[in-house]
């Protein structure tokens, strides 16, 4: 399998979550076990090396690959999650989105400082929600090994949010 028959498996949904945005669905690909197992064994390959402690999942299309990928890496798994998800005390970061606002948490005690991580998500669009997660790892001390995305909207030049960080995508979307 490529990375075409993976970009040939998200479809566009026109005018979702409202009127202009063009929404990424990933379900088909997920759908295809072969196919999803690429996709994390792509992500195992460029992060394999660097030897995490913890794979750091954004909330919530971050956690379908997050975990998979902390499982085969033999590292833990931290969500971040939308705020008021998390049961226990946490750090808080607002951002803006291409269609709105969010917050994003995670919980104060699920780094210390040094543990290294790679952030995984599935979309780099506008950067909010990246640099977001950043922030609160970085607060809390770790070291951002690099962030991983399964595709990256190029057109909307989140990578400028992060510039500072190694980061990868599988498909870029011009």
């Amino acid at each position: 399998m490529s990375i075409e028959d993976i970009n040939s498996a998200i479809r566009d949904v026109i005018d979702f979550p409202k009127p202009g945005i063009v929404f990424k669905d990933i379900t088909p690909m997920l759908q295809d076990a072969k196919l999803f197992n690429e996709v994390i064994d792509l992500f195992v390959e460029r992060c394999g090396d660097s030897k995490p402690d913890y794979i750091v999942g954004l909330d919530a299309r971050g956690f379908i690959f997050g975990a998979p990928l902390a499982v085969k890496l033999g590292c833990g798994f931290i969500p971040v999650r939308k705020k008021g998800k998390l049961p226990f005390e946490t750090l808080a970061k607002s951002y803006e989105l291409e269609y709105g606002e969010a917050t994003l948490e995670i919980h104060e005690d699920a780094l210390k400082p040094g543990d290294k991580v790679v952030i995984v998500d599935d979309l780099l669009a506008t950067g909010g929600t990246i640099s977001a997660a950043v922030e609160l790892v970085k607060k809390l001390g770790a070291e951002i090994n690099s962030i991983e995305f399964l595709m990256e909207l190029s057109f909307l030049d989140g990578k400028e949010k992060i510039k500072n960080e190694t980061f990868n995508a599988l498909i870029s979307v011009d």
